[in-house]
């Protein structure tokens, strides 16, 4: 899936009106961003949730076991064959009892047309995919913007909550304390839009300090 926007105007328009963000994205180089594939917001929003809270190596052992149960593998892992599961072989796989839940629930709201398809969440809109996805058990706001920044490639997403990004807007910023969530907001409406560029350089800016 390809962005959906030109990163050249993006970076050009964060350069004049964001000087300071600016010198970071001088450090950084060409914005880089890679979206992750997937073959459908199930199963990007299954992986997510096996993901939470652990380590990519222990989630990605854990969520390979999960889909060693289905034909095909990940590409078998679909909502009816989730749901055909008992809980006994999803617990086995590793999956605690609260992110069973969650898939559960993911599993039988995707069943239910309440769950867009990747071809659908093209054409809604960032806070109409947000109010469906946040309805899951177990998907909070953070874990549908990573959804719509790194699967969807949408150019204006600031995820307030994300630590992180306000760590990395205090030090380009000198700022002694992390910014509240509405600090960050207001300073980020000169980002828009493109807020999903700036947030990548700025957690990129952590990767180099």
């Amino acid at each position: 899936m390809a962005l959906g926007f030109d990163p050249v105007l993006a970076v050009a328009h964060l350069r004049s009106a964001d000087p300071d963000l600016g010198r970071i994205i001088d450090v950084a180089g060409p914005f880089a961003m890679e979206l992750k594939s997937a073959r459908s917001v199930f199963a990007a929003l299954a992986e997510a949730i096996v993901y939470q809270q652990l380590s990519n190596k222990a989630a990605a052992t854990i969520f390979g076991r999960l889909c060693s149960q289905f034909p095909r593998g990940r590409s078998g892992l679909t909502p009816e064959r989730l749901l055909a599961l008992s809980d006994t072989d999803i617990r086995g796989a590793g999956i605690s009892q609260a992110k069973l839940k969650s898939l559960r629930d993911l599993a039988r709201r995707t069943s239910n047309g309440d769950i867009p398809s990747l071809a659908a969440a093209r054409s809604m809109s960032d806070r109409e995919i947000i109010e469906r996805l946040i309805a899951v058990h177990g998907i909070g706001r953070w874990s549908a913007e990573m959804f719509l920044m790194f699967t969807l490639g949408r150019p204006d997403v600031l995820p307030l909550s994300d630590y992180s990004l306000r760590k990395a807007y205090a030090e380009t910023f000198r700022k002694r304390a992390l910014p509240s969530p509405s600090a960050l907001e207001k300073h980020g409406e000169k980002w828009r839009p493109y807020r999903t560029v700036a947030s990548w350089y700025l957690w990129a800016s952590l990767d180099r300090s």
